[in-house]
């Protein structure tokens, strides 16, 4: 049998999920004046992206409002033009620094829809062909090759250079085996 030795892990699996003091993070994260500490990479004007502490794949975003609400039909058209711009944002930004092959894209929408906290936030998860290995599977497990603060430094740093960029096209390049 083969052992996988994944030693960051235990950093993470022992760190505190958000500071103590945070009873609603999704909207407390942005005030802290810590965006590398609150896993934040990009800001605009009504909504932000920050990396999920409990990722599915390496880079996955939650595209988040900053107004504090349970459901789309919450935000004003005007938030919801921001957040889907938030949104486009994160998959060029994941695009140019992790190159998947492709994403999912969602809401979880309403409290038995999965997640702890009650707060509308949009996922943006890469997805690369044949990243489903039999951890999954058959122990119920995933194993992510990058830490999270690795991934913030390489997305914030990729976050500054697109912000001053002109919007391309997200669609992802088909690799050449």
């Amino acid at each position: 049998m083969q052992q996988l030795h994944p030693y960051w892990r235990m950093a993470y699996i022992e760190a505190p999920r958000y500071p103590a003091k945070l009873k609603r993070p999704f909207s407390e994260l942005p005030a802290l004046g810590d965006d590398r500490a609150a896993l934040i990479v990009h800001r605009s004007r009504r909504s932000y992206l920050i990396l999920n502490r409990f990722p599915y794949n390496p880079g996955h975003l939650l595209a988040v409002p900053f107004r504090d609400v349970a459901d789309l039909a919450e935000l004003t058209p005007v938030e919801r033009a921001d957040l889907l711009e938030e949104i486009v944002f994160g998959q060029r930004l994941l695009t140019a620094a992790l190159h998947p092959d492709g994403f999912n894209l969602g809401f979880n929408l309403g409290s038995a829809a999965g997640g702890s906290i009650l707060h509308l936030h949009g996922h943006i998860v890469p997805r690369w062909n044949g990243d489903n290995n039999f951890m999954p599977v058959l122990a119920e497990t995933r194993t992510l090759p990058q830490a999270l603060d690795a991934t913030w430094e390489r997305l914030s740093a990729v976050a500054t250079a697109l912000k001053n960029q002109k919007p391309k096209a997200t669609k992802p390049k088909a690799k050449k085996r």
